[in-house]
């Protein structure tokens, strides 16, 4: 087995722990967005389920910078669910993108694992 220099060494093991350092913090970034998004659609859920459940011909106002706006049942209703989707496909990617920073971040361990492991123990 052929050794490799130690500043060539050095240099990977910088390397991996920038990544491993990156990872983490961009998993925790995503975990925190993931969170953030599912309170949202928490919220746009329970409005739906509160809209639903209202009797006959009410009028219904969406928030509008300071002010209300008139806005039909069905019109607030479909916009509810439309976001409601929205956030849901947005934490489905970031689910996603949640796992492959998680196994890189895993990756970049075991590596570091395994170069401590078997790097010749000095005296």
């Amino acid at each position: 087995m052929t050794s490799l220099p130690d500043e060539t060494l050095r240099k990977i093991l910088i390397q991996i722990q920038q990544t491993a350092v990156q990872s983490q913090k961009a998993l925790n970034l995503s975990i925190q967005q993931t969170a953030s998004k599912e309170r949202e659609r928490r919220i746009f859920q329970l409005t739906i389920d509160e809209i639903s459940h209202i009797k006959g011909d009410v009028n219904l106002y969406k928030g509008v910078g300071k002010m209300f706006m008139h806005v039909p049942r069905t019109v607030m209703e479909d916009q509810l669910k439309k976001e409601e989707k929205e956030l849901s496909d947005d934490i489905s990617s970031l689910n996603k993108k949640s796992k492959y920073l998680e196994k890189q971040f895993n990756d970049a361990q075991a590596q570091l694992r395994d170069i401590f492991h078997h790097a010749p123990k000095q005296q």
